[in-house]
């Protein structure tokens, strides 16, 4: 896969990650411009997000069935048309159900990932792995300045309206740019339900997958519990800051921009494994330093900083681990193998932040460092006790074989791979 290609991706993924998190900048615009109360246009976000997880499920595996270059097309049509419903939306009704189409439909980063790696050789996975995840990242972080700055200016309409039209360009450009992959025959058998709950078979199948589910699980929700948790101390008595100051210690996390595809290329030399091994340990130490931040003052908000920059990187660069790990499993199903780590991801981040808040309020923000160094911790011990068993094969000698398999499937009937 050429460099151009790769960015492209990356571009793509930037996209339709920041279409889930720009409405969160435009909310009071929102609310000022259709002269409801602040609380009704959260419904924007919440909308968005339960589109998305919907979408994550019933859309994603769909990469497995249906060709990459047909499925973004149209995932990219109808995200465009979907953000220029949402901006001429007359009420907010209509425009809570744009968001929601918005979210179902702006998956297109889950799709581009299985697409990619299928693409990729194996020994270059990782990098092009990382790649794309800057490019998410980017976006998540670009994404809510860019639909601030504009709205200010032009009033809230004006992020959708340019986010559709960007949506809708992109389409265009992947019509042509994107090679054509065919499916795997067996993906194409059997009634769209069953197809669906394919993602939770192979979760009980593969203990691979499983590994990789609880590692992200774990490490995305202490990361939630933190970034939930966060909030609450910088506005509380230790600190009495404003909720901008939250946002620019969010900015921290633009360094794993150029962290993840460093991290990439060393998952392509040493093999996922020694990368968790290294994140992993590395969200306890994380932990421990974001524990100084209840000191309040400088020294407490250095440690706030050094810590979530700490964790933020670690996060991220054994998500790239696990991805690459995971897409080596079965390159006839990396969307579904995808989309069972997603939501694996999705729920430990979703649990990691309500438990967050409650040991915050319960005990202070110490319980809340203590509670991600407990999750990580245990993540830790489960990948040394996988590690151990391979004593003798090298912890990666799975991984190794489960790439030599790639190989020859990437060729073999029934495996995704371009046309000629």
């Amino acid at each position: 896969m050429s460099r151009r290609l790769v960015l492209l991706l990356a571009l793509t993924c930037a996209v339709a990650v920041g279409n889930l998190y720009f409405p969160q900048a435009v909310g009071p615009l929102i609310a000022d411009g259709l002269e409801v109360r602040p609380e009704a246009a959260t419904w924007v976000v919440t909308a968005t997000q339960i589109g998305y997880t919907c979408g994550m499920v019933l859309l994603a595996p769909l990469g497995d069935r249906i060709r990459h270059r047909s499925l973004l097309v149209v995932l990219l049509g109808l995200t465009g048309v979907a953000l220029l419903g949402a901006g001429c939306a007359p009420a907010l009704p209509p425009l809570v159900a744009a968001s929601a189409l918005v979210g179902l439909t702006t998956v297109a980063a889950q799709v581009i990932g299985p697409l990619a790696a299928g693409l990729t050789a194996p020994d270059r996975r990782g990098a092009v792995l990382g790649t794309l995840l800057s490019g998410s990242t980017a976006g998540m972080l670009l994404a809510r300045t860019f639909s601030g700055t504009l709205g200010e200016w032009l009033g809230w309409r004006a992020p959708y309206l340019v986010a559709a039209v960007v949506a809708l360009v992109l389409a265009v450009v992947m019509a042509y740019a994107v090679p054509v992959t065919v499916p795997s025959e067996s993906a194409g058998r059997g009634a769209y339900g069953a197809f669906l709950a394919e993602p939770f078979r192979l979760l009980r199948a593969e203990p691979e997958l499983r590994r990789s589910c609880l590692y992200q699980a774990a490490v995305f929700g202490g990361f939630s519990a933190v970034w939930t948790s966060v909030a609450l101390l910088l506005t509380g008595p230790a600190y009495r800051l404003g909720a901008e100051a939250v946002g620019l210690l969010a900015l921290v996390g633009a360094v794993t921009v150029v962290c993840t595809p460093i991290a990439g290329r060393l998952v392509d030399r040493y093999g996922p494994g020694p990368v968790n091994l290294v994140t992993l340990a590395a969200v306890p130490v994380a932990a421990a330093v974001l524990a100084v931040g209840a000191r309040g003052g400088g020294v407490g908000l250095g440690a706030l900083t050094a810590g979530t920059l700490l964790l933020d990187v670690a996060m991220q660069s054994g998500t790239v681990a696990n991805q690459s790990r995971v897409y080596a499993l079965r390159p006839d199903a990396r969307s579904r193998l995808n989309t069972a780590y997603m939501t694996s991801a999705y729920l430990g981040g979703t649990l990691g932040s309500w438990l967050g808040v409650r040991a915050y309020t319960g005990f202070g923000w110490g319980a809340v460092c203590a509670l991600v160094g407990a999750a990580a911790a245990g993540a830790l011990a489960c990948h040394i006790r996988a590690v151990r068993t391979r004593r003798g094969r090298g912890p990666e000698a799975p991984y190794r074989r489960m790439h030599r398999l790639d190989r020859r499937r990437n060729t073999a009937d029934g495996a995704p791979r371009c046309r000629p």
